[in-house]
């Protein structure tokens, strides 16, 4: 047998075996408009057990998308986009920042899309200069809570909460609930899926 039929075979296999796998596995979706879920992600209950990774677990939750994190809990998935292996994220309690201080990925396939850069957050009884903004969906009238860059001294009126790498510091302007929600994935065993 030539390259040129060997190469034919082999392609033609590969093709039969992937559409044996999607019609075993068929994609699916928690709305109309929600995002196709298919491999390496499932949603166990609406597709066979075998479909889909560990780990990458889905849930369709009043018409919604959703992944639960252990350490944080559930989010909204917003979207999946498979060629570039781009999870995008939404806080349904629209707080991105009680993600960042409490969401670990560490131990999950998953980790942020966005470069990272080192932050604390801190917890203040007072405010502190204007020049810094304060993280309003975890502050209230007696804690002001801010992240500043790791090297920022810690005030007299200040604790640290949490030093760590997060996509961004809190800025009014970028106070979305799904900025920087953005995660990609590995597949151990499989680096090209």
């Amino acid at each position: 047998m030539d390259a040129c039929m060997f190469s034919i075979l082999f392609f033609s296999m590969f093709f039969l075996t992937i559409k044996a796998f999607e019609s075993n596995c068929p994609m699916v979706k928690c709305s109309h408009d929600g995002p196709a879920i298919r491999f390496p992600f499932r949603v166990p209950g609406r597709q066979p057990p075998n479909c889909g990774r560990p780990g990458f677990d889905l849930v369709c939750k009043e018409n919604t998308t959703m992944i639960d994190f252990p350490t944080y809990g559930p989010l909204v998935v917003k979207s999946i986009s498979y060629d570039i292996r781009k999870l995008a994220l939404l806080d349904p309690k629209n707080c991105v920042h009680e993600v960042f201080l409490n969401l670990n990925p560490s131990g999950t396939p998953f980790q942020y899309y966005y470069l990272l850069k080192n932050f604390t957050y801190l917890n203040c009884s007072t405010r502190l200069s204007p020049s810094l903004n304060q993280v309003s969906c975890l502050s209230d009238s007696r804690n002001h809570v801010y992240t500043v860059e790791s090297s920022f001294p810690i005030p007299f009126s200040c604790k640290q909460l949490k030093a760590i790498s997060i996509p961004f510091s809190y800025s009014p302007y970028l106070a979305g609930n799904s900025f920087g929600l953005g995660f990609t994935w590995r597949l151990p065993g499989c680096e090209r899926l």
